[in-house]
């Protein structure tokens, strides 16, 4: 019989839940940092109780959120440790079939298991529950759809749980994420929940307001010119329903016209709308890089462009006013002019630490070159920082693994005070509790902000501090986060208790 040691005192909000995910296949939304694996543990206990000589498979997306799991049933099981192993594709495809017969506790990344299931190195005949780890992936080909209905087709006993600290804004990718990990029941819990808010630190929120200089409207006013006729070209040829659409809007457009050409409904009217709509969405990229990063990166994206052979390049670099911009982008580089959020963000955090010298605090930006920019600006003012990024190990500018957990070990130790990074310190890595989280630039997705968020507050009072530039796409995108959610805690709370009605398609998968 497998048991939880003695030291495990898991909340009373976490055994409710789990009392649900013990009999339902459920979806579990609950804060960053709020023990959704300690559920998952839980629930992992009483499978191998009821059932005793089946396995559990936990599902997570990266291996170091795989090597988490791993270690939480080390610590918090008598399971041995030789019985709970972890799998991924750097592993020999014969270890791992051997691996899988001898484990109770298979953790691994879901694309081994899929490749597993694929080539038949593995059944899920004997595994009575699946732990789908940062669920909200489940949506259209990710190997979490895949392995979902392997599992529903080939488990005696099977079991389903969802982890997620957001599975997005919309009633229709929520069902989606449901349908295909066959949930029946939500389980969400917020700060505000009664047997959860005692548990949560507060977190206070901070918007700073930057001014975009007026040299840099002067390029913005070109390029915008540059924008519309191709947004009014689109709209009244009814590619496009409105004369101001989002990026997502046209981005929805062009996959609808390169699927009608991959179809073979080849026709020169929508040929000219590709042409159109790559050209916006290339102009509609600079603008965003100089509003909300700085007139470098606005420059060396249109060197990049014209530098290409691309017809569609080709044809946007020849335009007067994008010529323009690029002379104007180019004197102020060379005059070595910043966006002002460069210089905010290196006073914000010299007061910061000024005011609490132990602080951590975590810096997080979209693009690695900001990020390699801030970091160089810290050190000039005295203010050591280091670097996480992901394992791009190809282009050799990368972190390993062991690379990372040593930074993280140095941030957590307080060798340095500031950690910065991009969308690796979002989802995927264990970042140690901080004081301050700082967003470089705001970002219009409900879940990478829930997730940045998260970082704070989780053992001591927090607070995130929003670089917002006016009247650009900083301000937008900080409130169509906000919409999105309170949107998905709306629908979520709706679901929460209720049967979900959803179709099982198995067919589809045999």
């Amino acid at each position: 019989m497998v048991e939880l040691k003695t030291d495990v005192e898991p909340r009373e909000y976490q055994k409710s839940i789990a009392e649900t995910a013990k009999v339902e296949n459920t979806l579990v939304v609950l804060p960053t940092g709020m023990g959704k694996t300690l559920i998952s543990l839980l629930v992992a206990v009483d499978r191998l109780t009821k059932y005793p000589e089946t396995k559990i498979m936990i599902l997570s997306p990266t291996r170091p959120l795989s090597i988490q799991h791993k270690k939480t049933f080390e610590n918090f099981t008598d399971i041995p440790n030789e019985e709970i192993v972890l799998l991924t594709g750097k592993i020999n495809p014969e270890d791992r079939t051997t691996l899988y017969k001898n484990a109770r506790i298979v953790i691994a990344t879901p694309q081994t298991i899929e490749n597993d299931l694929k080539n038949e190195r593995v059944r899920l005949d004997n595994f009575s529950l699946i732990v789908f780890d940062e669920s909200h992936r489940a949506v259209k080909d990710y190997a979490y759809t895949y392995v979902a209905k392997a599992f529903r087709i080939q488990s005696h006993h099977s079991l389903i749980l969802g982890l997620t600290a957001s599975p997005g804004a919309s009633r229709e990718k929520i069902r989606t994420i449901c349908g295909n990990l066959f949930i029946n029941k939500v389980e969400i819990r917020s700060e505000y929940d009664k047997d959860v808010e005692r548990h949560v630190q507060p977190v206070e929120k901070e918007q700073i307001y930057v001014e975009l200089p007026e040299k840099f409207k002067k390029i913005k006013v070109l390029m915008e010119e540059v924008l519309k006729d191709d947004l009014y070209w689109l709209k009244e040829h009814h590619y496009i329903p409105i004369y101001k659409p989002v990026k997502k809007l046209l981005l929805d457009a062009q996959r609808r016209i390169m699927a009608r050409y991959t179809a073979g409904s080849k026709n020169f009217g929508a040929f000219w709308a590709a042409i159109r709509l790559a050209s916006a969405i290339k102009v509609l990229h600079a603008i965003e890089l100089l509003e909300t990063q700085g007139v470098a990166f606005f420059y060396d994206f249109l060197k990049k462009l014209e530098g290409s052979r691309k017809k569609t390049d080709v044809r946007l670099t020849k335009d007067p006013r994008l010529r323009e911009s690029m002379r104007l982008a180019e004197e102020l580089n060379n005059e070595g002019v910043e966006h002002p959020k460069i210089g905010k963000i290196i006073s914000i955090v010299k007061g910061l630490l000024e005011e609490k010298p132990e602080s951590k605090i975590i810096i997080f930006a979209n693009f690695r070159s900001t990020v390699n920019r801030l970091h160089k600006l810290l050190k000039e003012n005295g203010t050591a920082s280091e670097i996480l990024i992901g394992q791009a190990i190809k282009e050799g500018k990368g972190l390993t693994q062991q690379q990372q957990e040593k930074i993280l070990e140095r941030f957590r130790e307080g060798e340095f005070p500031v950690l910065l990074g991009t969308q690796v310190i979002e989802e995927g890595i264990d970042v140690p509790y901080i004081n301050y989280a700082i967003f470089y630039e705001t970002v219009p997705s409900e879940i990478r902000s829930i997730q940045r968020r998260g970082r704070v507050g989780r053992q001591a009072v927090g607070k995130v501090i929003f670089l917002i530039t006016k009247g650009t796409r900083d301000e937008a995108y900080y409130y169509t986060a906000l919409r999105k959610e309170r949107a998905m805690k709306n629908t979520l709370y709706g679901m929460r208790g209720k049967q979900i009605k959803r179709k099982q398609n198995l067919l589809d998968w045999v």
